[in-house]
């Protein structure tokens, strides 16, 4: 691999699609095995970091990577939703088929500064891909935290993501799993209604307690303020990933500025009271 490969950003790396799969209704997840140096490039990124996929002919579009790193040959994971473009051109992909993939980019969450915390992660419909990788974190050094609590919702059943890994989430000790979608269905006997009203019946203690949220803006909107309001949690508390519309992803372009934030090199991770201090809004 020639240096100007190893040092220009703006490079992917090459990926093998090894599994594609269905995980609701038009989600899928695609595992990648990286080539061309993308091994090293990903050996240790952090729960939270994303990365742009590119599908050639198509352009690239950022995703949260939905997986911790793996101890030998790399995979990375991603959960897609078909919306334009570019996710739907990867949705026509299947296994053995290339892409690219530019990255670890992004902050990610300071998972060290949680440790011996109470955690509570809460994740609204694609939203839960990035915070797959925060569950998969403590549920593998489970000891390094305390009590742990994931809020997860979605419009209806058919959106829920990752349905086949909670067992083993609830199977996880000192670990609790509350499921909630706006509307139910004839199979549905779980909560209904929104992830707020969840948020309260739960009401978690805001000591020595830390919260994840990753959803629609609106949601996190709504969440910090029931957190906060209703609660009594601090927004120092309330750590968010936020989206925006990326093109470079290195802090070049300035297309996803908040103030004088960008999210791609700033965030996506913040704390709500970084939040509250941007002199734009994130809604």
């Amino acid at each position: 691999m020639s240096d100007y490969l190893q040092t220009n950003p703006m490079l992917p790396y090459l990926g093998t699609l090894v599994e594609v799969k269905d995980i609701a209704t038009e989600i899928k997840l695609f595992k990648v095995a990286m080539q061309n140096g993308g091994t090293e490039a990903f050996h240790d990124y952090k729960p939270g970091q994303f990365a742009f996929v590119s599908s050639f002919g198509a352009g690239e579009a950022p995703f949260g990577i939905a997986n911790i790193p793996q101890n030998d040959e790399p995979i990375l994971d991603f959960a897609i939703n078909r919306l334009g473009s570019v996710t739907t051109d990867l949705h026509e992909l299947g296994v053995g088929d290339t892409v690219g993939v530019r990255g670890p980019m992004g902050n990610g969450f300071p998972m060290e500064k949680f440790k011996d915390k109470n955690l509570i992660v809460i994740g609204g419909g694609i939203g839960g891909a990035p915070l797959r990788p925060v569950i998969q974190s403590v549920m593998a050094h489970r000891n390094d935290y305390r009590d742990f609590i994931i809020l997860w919702a979605a419009r209806n059943p058919s959106l829920l993501v990752f349905t086949d890994e909670y067992d083993q989430w609830r199977a996880t000790p000192n670990t609790e799993l509350h499921l909630t979608v706006d509307q139910g269905d004839s199979t549905w006997t779980d909560n209904v209604g929104l992830i707020t009203q969840l948020l309260e019946k739960v009401a978690p203690s805001p000591r020595n307690t830390i919260t994840i949220t990753c959803g629609p803006p609106i949601m996190i909107h709504f969440v910090n303020r029931v957190l906060v309001d209703k609660l009594n949690f601090k927004p120092e508390q309330n750590y968010v990933t936020l989206e925006a519309r990326m093109h470079c992803g290195i802090g070049k372009c300035g297309r996803c500025n908040l103030g004088s934030k960008l999210i791609c090199v700033d965030g996506p991770v913040f704390t709500m009271a970084e939040v509250g201090a941007l002199l734009e809004s994130f809604l």
